[in-house]
């Protein structure tokens, strides 16, 4: 024990005992001595051995819970692995699944479906609106993958149309594997709304805002609302029916139908087809944390699909409860089942548990009259940090890891060498006659720092035919001799 000085030192001395001990105590679903799926051999692309075990692990997952997350980093074929996952668990029969991802993969994500996929149909859900620029995509568009370019043959539907289908007469129109797939923009963009009120013209209601569903003025604890509290909010109002009737929710705001009438295909899709999908997939999940639209999306994910998974490469952003709303969006049932409620109450109640806090206590004391009095203050901020139980609670059942490190044998070789090229020309002559220009300027003004600092603004341009003339152009000071000579000097030695 003498030799060990730090917990590096006792983790790397003790790693097998420990590694036995974490088995022991969190075995895993699919281990390296199981059998694989046959299905994986039957995909268009061979996974490699840490992929597999990702994709078997979140199979398995699924068959005992609705929820799960990939983590691995950038590289590691997360797509890979989330299209060999539904392929897996469907066991060989046909499945849907939706895929929210960021806009700019939305079509590589198509690309990689038809590329891994056997017999896949992949549809584009480009938005749901009335009427828009004919030249533009609108609605469900199938696509398919012509000489490394997606493009939109094939079926054209709808949201609407989807919903009317449902799932069985879907199967009956596409008995084939289908996969939606959506940007996370477009899945929150909706109609635009405006306030709805009426205004008293006469009477005691003169001047007065009221509510269209009532014509009663709009109060809030005992204060009559007028227009300059509208703004820029959503109101609304909870009416009670006459004659002790139920209260009913009374929106103050409408669609605004002379702007574009489209509706969030996200809001549509959690309002109307619950468990429409299979799987649902939810791509660079840790950016839908947030109480955002976007973050919203995520719980209708997994109330439109029967299995939910999240990918992404930083599920923690250095906060444990950075966490909170993805656990709850992803799982909400597990949450309540563990005392959680959603929103800012349960949140302050899961990051004293599982993450870092800072308490500081400040005491003053104060001097009165004829008596002392101490006054203490308690500050409670959050730190970056998470606790190890969080890995064990609620992260090593529900997660798959992979890292670049892990797929590196299966690789090719991979080597970089530094292959010099000579400067010709008159691009040479140019640097030559700068670097003598620049060497004598550093000469004659030794330990002048805003010389030193415009030779490397002129040496680091992306243009090199224009590095002195602009880079020491813009580094001129008023004052500075030295700086003006260089300035001169490196416009004329670039031509």
């Amino acid at each position: 024990m003498s030799s060990l000085s730090n917990l590096n030192d006792y983790l790397r001395l003790h790693s097998d005992e420990l590694a036995e001990r974490i088995l022991a105590s969190y075995p895993p679903l699919y281990g390296l001595d199981d059998a694989p799926s046959p299905e994986l051999s039957r995909m268009l692309r061979t996974p490699y051995p840490a992929q597999s075990l990702a994709i078997m692990g979140v199979a398995k997952r699924w068959q005992i819970s609705r929820g799960a997350h990939v983590v691995a980093e950038c590289g590691a074929g997360k797509t890979l692995i989330a299209l060999g996952m539904m392929f897996v668990h469907a066991q060989g029969k046909p499945f849907s699944g939706i895929v929210m991802a960021p806009p700019h993969l939305v079509e590589k994500w198509a690309r990689e479906t038809f590329l891994t996929l056997p017999r896949v149909r992949v549809f584009l859900i480009d938005d749901m609106r009335n009427g828009g620029d004919t030249r533009q995509p609108h609605g469900v568009n199938e696509v398919r993958l012509r000489r490394g370019e997606i493009l939109r043959e094939g079926l054209h539907t709808t949201l609407t149309d989807l919903r009317l289908l449902g799932p069985k007469g879907w199967r009956k129109l596409c008995p084939e594997s289908s996969i939606f797939i959506f940007g996370r923009e477009r899945a929150k963009l909706g109609y635009f709304w405006k306030h709805v009120y009426l205004k008293g013209r006469a009477g005691k209601h003169l001047g007065l805002v009221l509510n269209p569903d009532t014509s009663k003025p709009i109060s809030t604890d005992d204060e009559f609302l007028d227009v300059r509290d509208f703004d820029k909010k959503r109101l609304h109002e909870f009416v009670e029916r006459d004659k002790g009737g139920t209260a009913y929710y009374s929106a103050l705001w409408q669609a605004d139908r002379n702007k574009i009438q489209r509706m969030a295909p996200a809001d549509f899709m959690g309002r109307y087809m619950p468990e429409w999908f299979d799987y649902a997939i939810a791509d660079e999940v840790h950016q839908l944390a947030g109480d955002t639209a976007q973050g919203n999306a995520l719980g209708v994910l997994a109330r439109v699909a029967k299995k939910v998974a999240g990918l992404t490469g930083t599920l923690l952003s250095g906060y444990a409860d950075d966490l909170y709303n993805t656990l709850f969006r992803v799982d909400a049932s597990r949450m309540v089942r563990d005392g959680f409620t959603w929103g800012s109450a349960g949140k302050e109640r899961f990051t004293p548990e599982f993450g870092v806090i800072e308490t500081i206590e400040r005491t003053k004391i104060e001097d009165n009259a004829c008596s002392r009095k101490n006054k203490t203050e308690v500050t409670i901020r959050r730190k970056p940090g998470a606790s190890p139980l969080l890995f064990g609670k609620y992260l090593m059942d529900t997660c798959a890891f992979v890292s670049l490190e892990d797929i590196s044998d299966a690789l090719p070789a991979y080597r970089e060498d530094v292959v010099p090229v000579d400067l010709e020309g008159a691009l040479k002559a140019a640097y030559e006659e700068l670097e003598d220009e620049i060497t004598a300027t550093l000469q004659e003004h030794r330990g002048n720092r805003s010389v030193l600092s415009t030779m490397l603004n002129a040496l680091g341009l992306s243009r090199p035919s224009l590095r002195a003339r602009y880079a020491v152009r813009h580094s001129i000071q008023p004052g500075n001799p030295a700086a003006r000579e260089l300035h001169h000097r490196g416009t004329r030695g670039s031509g």
